[in-house]
């Protein structure tokens, strides 16, 4: 057990944190959100881990009594570092989620999924009263897609299907995410991949329309979900 203390401990986020300044400042806001009690779901990216940063000097500081339902395993992980303790869904509902984005739209549209978890932070805003979306001035964009491509997990026996299937909704391209620190593609936590595609234009009707294709989990576009956006240009 020792062994394994060491190895969560000695844990640190694996990329440098861009735009780290302004992402401070939505996770001070986000940690003065919590209370005693709170059930609090928690979705993945860099400013949702600094959020748990400030969250975790609260819990010590103020003796506050909450659990983390988290997103992604390296989520689940860095709550257990801070010594944040854990439920799921199983168990409690939220009171309450925040999570990033990688797009977001002056309606609220967003892509998710660069991280490769948009099927569980999809399910956990789905199952939230409230949802706050933590953003820094880059994630904000006039038009949806003109920065990244829409992530669709999928089951790994449907991949030519998948992708004969998605030709018709005209993507610019389709590419199957291939992993950087392993040979091959990435591998979701639910043991799915990832394809990337990139469109010109996303209707509103484009999430429902991939989703109906036998063998998506999930596509990482969320459309008109109500959801809360906190800004670092507001704060």
């Amino acid at each position: 057990m020792e062994r394994e203390k060491t190895i969560i401990n000695s844990l640190e986020w694996g990329k440098e944190i861009s735009n780290r300044e302004e992402k401070e400042k939505v996770a001070e806001k986000i940690a003065s959100m919590v209370t005693d009690n709170d059930i609090i779901g928690v979705g993945s990216g860099s400013t949702a881990y600094l959020a748990l940063l400030k969250i975790a000097e609260r819990i010590r500081n103020e003796q506050l009594h909450i659990r983390a339902i988290p997103t992604s395993q390296e989520i689940k992980m860095a709550c257990a570092k801070l010594g944040i303790p854990l439920t799921s869904l199983l168990e409690h509902k939220p009171n309450w989620t925040f999570d990033g984005a990688d797009e977001i739209d002056f309606s609220h549209n967003m892509i998710k999924g660069r991280g490769g978890a948009m099927f569980k932070e999809k399910l956990l805003i789905s199952s939230s009263p409230r949802t706050f979306i933590i953003a820094d001035s880059s994630k904000m964009v006039s038009k949806l897609g003109s920065r990244f491509p829409v992530p669709v997990e999928i089951f790994p026996d449907a991949l030519v299907h998948v992708d004969q299937a998605l030709q018709s909704l005209s993507p610019v391209e389709i590419k199957l995410r291939m992993a950087q620190g392993k040979d091959g593609p990435v591998i979701t936590e639910n043991g799915n991949l990832i394809l990337d595609v990139r469109f010109d234009n996303i209707p509103d009707n484009l999430e429902n329309a991939i989703k109906s294709i036998t063998g998506v989990i999930e596509s990482g576009l969320f459309m008109h979900y109500e959801v809360l956006i906190l800004s670092s240009e507001e704060l």
